[in-house]
């Protein structure tokens, strides 16, 4: 396959990265196959929509936002389906990324003070693979977030259909589950960018770069450059 496309002169990293992963094409390594990009970006966008919907309807401290989407009737009747896709989409995630997710008594770890120590020191940390325990603990994390939102959601979109105390507490939940989700999702961003550059690169293009696989992944770039014994 890699020579035809040089023959026809696409880009073989990119050519490659529509269908395939964990493969190392040339000086570059194919991170995320096209599949697992658009998954990553439903999940996104649909986000994105939900908090631009809900925040107007959540205070009006952000009232504002809701003139850029029509107005406030316009937030309330679509709030509710950008969350439905949300949820969708997350759930495809979660089959799509489960069978890599698995954490080791190690990976569990990651929650708290050894997610500070890696920032602080990537080289002493030579046994992660494709995905560090952080990113398997933000993982579970959103799915938990995006399953409150999803249970309180529907009781607040049919507020009929469910006791007063059930209502309280979807509220409650709802506002817990963003919260986290967001808090989440800013820790993510920074990672994605700030921390490590070059990880962007991975759900936009598809591949990273060998020497970015070397410094935050290394048993990943020496399994598939075939170091790992």
């Amino acid at each position: 396959m890699s020579k035809v496309v040089r023959q026809i002169g696409f880009d073989e990293g990119a050519y490659v990265a529509r269908e395939k992963e964990d493969v190392v094409v040339g000086s570059e390594i194919i991170r995320h196959r096209l599949s697992s990009r658009v998954i990553h970006w439903a999940v996104a966008d649909t986000f994105f929509a939900c908090l631009f919907t809900g925040l107007p309807i959540w205070t009006p401290v952000f009232g504002w936002m809701a003139t850029l989407v029509g107005g406030m009737s316009v937030c309330r009747l679509v709030h509710p389906w950008f969350g439905l896709a949300f949820a969708l989409s997350s759930l495809v995630m979660a089959v799509h990324w489960w069978s890599e997710m698995e954490m080791s008594k190690e990976e569990r770890g990651w929650v708290g003070p050894k997610l500070l120590e890696y920032l602080r020191d990537r080289a002493n940390h030579d046994k992660i693979g494709k995905y560090n325990g952080g990113q398997k603990v933000y993982f579970f994390t959103s799915k938990l977030g995006a399953l409150g939102l999803l249970v309180s959601g529907i009781v607040m979109w049919y507020p009929a259909s469910f006791p007063a105390w059930a209502r309280q507490v979807a509220f409650l939940l709802h506002n817990f589950s963003f919260i986290l989700f967001t808090v989440s999702l800013v820790f993510h961003i920074y990672l994605a960018s700030i921390a490590e550059p070059g990880t962007f690169n991975s759900m936009t293009r598809g591949t990273v770069s060998k020497a970015w696989a070397r410094i935050h992944h290394p048993k990943w770039y020496r399994e598939l450059m075939g170091l790992e014994k």
